[in-house]
């Protein structure tokens, strides 16, 4: 198993576990975090955009041109951002969801 650990605007922290393999939009509203991913992991929105911590951020593989040119659409995209429907996860890792994070289900 793979402990994600959450850390929301406010600073409170969360943790979720999952599976090698978990794509961690999916491990993210399992656990009910407010990340929409409305395009399904096509990548045509940035509504699934995380902070991730900087040890883990450079255990990640390199992000696409594509998730790149996304994330430059992301509300308070940092150097450590990616899309959430991007990563699959193969160790523990640790994000933040940025205050700006879009919802339509209000969660």
């Amino acid at each position: 198993m793979i402990c994600v650990t959450f850390i929301a605007a406010d600073n409170s922290r969360s943790t979720a576990q999952a599976q090698p393999g978990d794509r961690l939009l999916e491990v993210a509203q399992n656990a009910g975090q407010p990340l929409e991913g409305t395009c399904e992991g096509q990548m045509a929105c940035s509504t699934c955009h995380v902070i991730v911590d900087a040890a883990d951020f450079a255990n990640l593989p390199p992000a696409s041109e594509n998730e790149e040119d996304l994330l430059d659409l992301a509300s308070g995209a940092t150097r450590h951002s990616r899309l959430a429907c991007q990563i699959r996860l193969e160790r523990a890792i640790t994000i933040r969801i940025p205050a700006q994070s879009r919802n339509m289900q209000g969660r």
